[in-house]
């Protein structure tokens, strides 16, 4: 069974072009796509909830509000905006405490920027946690030289205004129970290598309570886990900071092979792994009893270059895909499109695989990295996805 697209071809006649007109928010998605084409639904797949993006109406390169998700882990912490104070500390010769208004009088910043929770893709429930943003605000490079940073500063930890009871040991006579702020953390090295931006706005809009009003971090090219919501402190310090969300939890557990054995590694979740998938599928009327298909989908990396996107149906070899030549921005999503041939009515599968510049492949769930990974995050094998045809 299929339906009409609801699309947005207007918006194709104002010649978007490059960075610029990126920046200026596109009002449309999948150029390649035609009117005359019909939406196929996928099989085994949940509608989307709210406020979470739905793949298949998706009409913005830039995400609606509406389609954004969120995550809290210690919930949505109540505080009157106006009493916000963001306090810099630690080892910088002139600690700072800044009101909002100290805030956006500082220089302004845009970034575009996908932000993805890196357990997206770890089930068919939960396949749509990503949005694509114009965030705007602070760098925070700049007001960290501003304090003056101490030679011995390693770390840049960021605590949120949210907090939590926390137990540790539990169930022994060790158990320690104890309050604390969500926090994350990035060396140093890090946070001068990504520039992560200080940001009190998404698409000149202030943000919304749930996506971390009035001020939140933004780390090009990481997983949402490191883009601290509520920001209040940030803190320089000179060892490794190790809270549940560093050391405890987003922690992936994978197994390595070694010779004749299986060695499991521990690492922090942060950079965003190439990734791609099939977003919507379209046919056409049937034609000699075959239905001519197409599939159209998005690839994201931590903003490493992407050589290409293959597709491949059934058993079929693997093909290239179009990426769409524009809007681009480097740690940004980039659209693709390609013809699928004329299928026969049935049911049929269809998988994309990304491939960067450095020849770097997506990988399949049967692939060591996916399979020997013991935890949920950093879900971003390829995804198969099912659909039905009819003549």
């Amino acid at each position: 069974m299929s339906f009409p697209l609801t699309t947005r071809r207007q918006a194709l006649k104002t010649g978007v072009v490059g960075i610029a007109a990126a920046l200026a928010r596109p009002e449309f998605v999948f150029p390649a796509q035609d009117d005359e084409e019909e939406l196929v639904p996928f099989l085994n797949v949940p509608r989307t909830q709210p406020n979470r993006l739905d793949w298949e109406t998706l009409s913005d390169w830039i995400t609606p509000q509406d389609q954004v998700f969120s995550v809290q882990h210690y919930g949505t912490p109540e505080f009157d905006p106006a009493e916000f104070k963001l306090e810099i500390a630690g080892l910088v010769d002139r600690p700072k405490t800044l009101t909002m208004d100290d805030v956006r009088a500082l220089p302004k910043q845009d970034q575009l920027m996908t932000l993805e929770c890196s357990g997206n893709g770890a089930s068919n429930g939960f396949m749509n946690a990503i949005y694509n943003s114009k965030w705007s605000g602070t760098p925070l490079v700049s007001l960290l030289k501003a304090c003056g940073i101490q030679d011995k500063a390693k770390e840049i930890v960021f605590i949120g205004v949210d907090r939590k009871e926390e137990k540790l040991r539990e169930g022994t006579e060790r158990e320690l129970t104890f309050e604390v702020p969500f926090g994350r953390s990035m060396s140093m090295e890090d946070v001068m290598a990504k520039q992560p931006l200080l940001a009190y706005q998404r698409n000149g809009e202030p943000l919304e309570t749930r996506n971390g009003a009035p001020l939140r971090l933004i780390v090009p090219g990481w997983y949402g886990i490191a883009n601290v919501k509520w920001l209040r402190r940030i803190e320089v310090r000179d060892t490794r900071y190790m809270g549940r969300y560093m050391a405890r939890d987003y922690v992936t557990v994978r197994g390595e092979k070694r010779g004749g054995e299986v060695v499991f590694v521990e690492t922090s979740v942060n950079k965003i792994n190439l990734k791609s998938i099939i977003a919507r599928v379209t046919s056409r009327p049937a034609v000699d009893g075959l239905v001519p298909a197409k599939a159209y989908g998005a690839v994201w990396s931590d903003g490493t270059d992407i050589a290409k996107v293959e597709v491949k149906v059934d058993d079929g070899s693997w093909r290239e895909a179009r990426l769409d030549a524009e809007p681009r921005a480097e740690f940004c999503w980039i659209f693709f499109s390609i013809d699928l041939g004329n299928l026969k009515p049935g049911k049929h599968t269809v998988v994309s695989r990304a491939i960067d510049v450095n020849g770097r492949v997506q990988p399949s769930r049967d692939d060591d990295e996916i399979a020997l990974k013991k935890t949920y995050w950093e879900a971003y094998q390829q995804w198969p996805r099912e659909f039905e045809l009819e003549a």
